[in-house]
This record gives structure tokens, sequence and C-alpha cells, in this order.
């Protein structure tokens, strides 16, 4: 894969999740504290200018933030006049030891069971499982673009023994490798610093202190770092590819903004059936939004290869989109995003004109007579040169 498909889908992650999910849900909600630690995290970390005494950027706008919470939380007590919201106060949960295995029927038939109920969950597991597998691929690409290589086989297998582990322990979110990498090494963090973050965050979750952070931490002024963290990657992006392959990097952000957008639409949406009109909107956003890792994956390395002139090669990558459609493990059209056959895609959605043009019937055909065009235009065209940008 060109390294515009591999980084573009990690720009789309960070400028959508990374970046805007904090701006949107915590800085702009309280921007007396979110903007000016904002401002302190572009001073110090994007642009890289030193702060008085040489402190750490990312501790000075923490404090910063924190500081004038409570000063504005105090203030607005005074002047009857809110100028930040008041903090939340999650219940306080009793500290027991963690169970390390999940307790379950030890009996002669007790993997029957087990096995039974994984193969029910694999369509669902399945689309996690293979967005797992490329966003390692992708973090290592983008740690390797920083200057620090390693063995992919190595990454991969070491994330799907954390993930096994973690289940064996009643974990059910996958592992992956971190994706700011390249932010932690702008921000002067080596080995010892990671080795002390995941102590650290281990500590925490074993003896139950995450509660007591939310509880006293405020959002608007933690969370400016994460900003700066997916601006890193964007940028990453763009600077680790060659530059006649920026359309296909910018292209690879697009599913991502889809994704963003669904989670603001289902989050004000009912569950249940939608009005027409409202459902042919939305039904299209959410056959981009799903699968969209692997989508921004296919769609940049399709036109990365169709600007270097292989168009066959743009083709084959077309071609894998038209199978994985089929399926749903892109363009899902259903909420869940399952994996499943057509004709049962086909049952549960709905008999709208607009929305049947949208099945995974559809989307594999287009992206078929696609191929196929690619295919055609290399066959009567003669040797063509590499895009260059203007």
């Amino acid at each position: 894969m060109p390294r515009a498909g591999l980084l573009g889908s990690l720009a789309g992650i960070a400028i959508a999740l990374i970046a805007f999910v904090p701006l949107w849900r915590h800085i702009a909600a309280v921007p007396v504290v979110g903007l000016l630690t904002l401002v302190v995290i572009f001073f110090a970390l994007v642009a890289h200018h030193p702060l008085p005494g040489r402190i750490p950027g990312a501790l000075a706008a923490v404090l910063l933030g924190v500081l004038v919470y409570y000063l504005g939380d105090y203030l607005g007590g005074l002047w009857a006049w809110p100028v930040v919201p008041p903090l939340a106060h999650p219940d306080a949960a009793s500290w027991r030891a963690p169970e390390l295995l999940p307790s379950f029927c030890w009996n002669l038939f007790w993997w029957q069971r087990v096995a039974a109920q994984a193969l029910a969950s694999l369509p669902v597991m399945l689309p996690f499982a293979l967005a797992t597998i490329i966003g390692g691929i992708d973090c290592t690409e983008s740690a390797a673009a920083a200057g620090d290589e390693y063995d992919t086989r190595t990454i991969l297998l070491t994330e799907g023994l954390a993930s096994v582990a973690a289940g064996a322990c009643g974990g059910v979110i996958q592992n992956t490798p971190y994706i700011g990498q390249p932010a932690y090494k702008a921000m002067g963090g080596r080995a010892a610093y990671t080795l002390a973050t995941a102590l650290f965050i281990g500590a925490a979750g074993f003896l139950g202190w995450f509660t007591h952070f939310f509880e006293w931490l405020p959002k608007a002024a933690a969370f400016p770092i994460l900003v700066f963290i997916g601006l890193d990657i964007a940028a990453q992006a763009f600077r680790a590819t060659p530059v006649r392959h920026f359309p296909a990097v910018a292209l690879a952000i697009l599913p991502a903004l889809a994704y963003l957008v669904l989670m603001a639409v289902d989050a004000v949406l009912p569950a249940g059936p939608l009005a027409a009109n409202v459902e042919e909107l939305v039904q299209p956003l959410r056959c981009l939004a799903n699968g969209f890792i692997v989508t921004s994956l296919l769609w940049a390395s399709a036109l990365a290869a169709i600007l270097d002139g292989r168009l066959v090669r743009s083709a084959g990558y077309l071609g894998i989109a038209a199978i994985f459609s089929l399926f749903g493990i892109i363009h899902s059209p259903l909420r869940q995003a399952a994996i499943a056959l057509p004709q049962q895609v086909l049952a549960q959605m709905s008999a709208a004109p607009a929305i049947r043009c949208q099945s995974p019937y559809h989307w594999a055909a287009a992206y078929a007579l696609a191929a196929l065009l690619l295919i055609v235009l290399h066959l009567l065209g003669k040797k063509r040169e590499p895009y260059v940008a203007s």
C-alpha cells in the first residue's frame, strides 16, 4: 500500500475524531478554559516556542486550564452567572481487586458454549478486527515516517496477544499501538515516557483512580492536547508522502468526516424508523461511515495509483473494495455495521427506492464498473507519466 493510503486513513481519524470531537464536545463547550488552553498548546507544542522557565507545554496548558476552570467556578458563584459549567461528580466506586479470569461453568461441554457464542459474534467482531489490523499497520508506518522503524509483524502479534490477554481478564476492547507516536516524539517523549505512561495508566485502572481524576480534572483543560495530537498526525500524513499524492491523503479524510457527522446525527435522531426524507439524507452518510478506516485506505491507495499512472493497480484496489462492500466490511447500510450476506442485508433495509439503491449489490457493482473503466483506459492509452503537482 502507498504511504498516502496508510497515513491518509490515520489523518482522517486524527482530524475528525482525535482533534475535532474534543474541539466540539469540550473546548467549544467551555471556551473560557478551552481556547486559553488551546493557545498554550499551539504556542508551545505546535510552534515549538519555549515557555518561561522551560515549563513543559502540555503540563503548563493543563495546569492553566485547571486554574482558570476553578477560578471561573468560584467567580460564577459570586456573580450568580455561570462562567463554567459545574464539574460532574460521578458516583464513587469502592475499590476491589479485578477478577483476572471471568467465571463460567466449567463442565465437559463448556468449550462448545463459548465457541458458539464467539461464532455468533463474528459478523460484528470481524470488521473491528480488520480495522484493528489495519490500524496497527498504519501506526507502524506512522512511526517509520517519524524515523522509528519497527517490525510490523511483531507489532501486530503483540497487539493480538494483548487483546487475547485482556479478553481473558474480561476486557471487551481490542488493543492497537498508540496512534500518536509522532506527537509523543514532538513533545520530547521517549521510551521512558511511554513506559511511565503505561505504568501510571495501569496503576490508575487497577486501583480505581480514574473516577477521581474525572471528578477534579476538567475536560476543557485536558482535551486540547488531543487537538495537538490530531494536528500532528494529520500534518505528518502530508509531510511523509510525495507531493503528488496530496490529493489522495485529502480524499482519505472524507470517510472519517462522514463518521464524525454520523456520530452527531445518531445522537439526536430516534433509534426507531425515520421519516422518508430524513432516511434518504442519513443512509448515504451511514454507508460512507461504516468501515471508514478500510474505505480511506482503499480510496487513497486507488487515487495514488491513478496519480502515478498505474491504472491496473488502481483497478485492483477498487476490486478489493467491491468484494468488501458486497459483504459489509465497508459501506454497510445497517446501523450495527455487521458483516452479512447481501440478501440478508436487503431483508433489513428500507423498501424506499432511494435507500434500495445503496444496497451491497449497488456498491459492489459501482466499484466493479469503476475498476473495469480503469482497465479499459489502460488498454486504450499509452504509457502515462506520473502526475506532477502544480
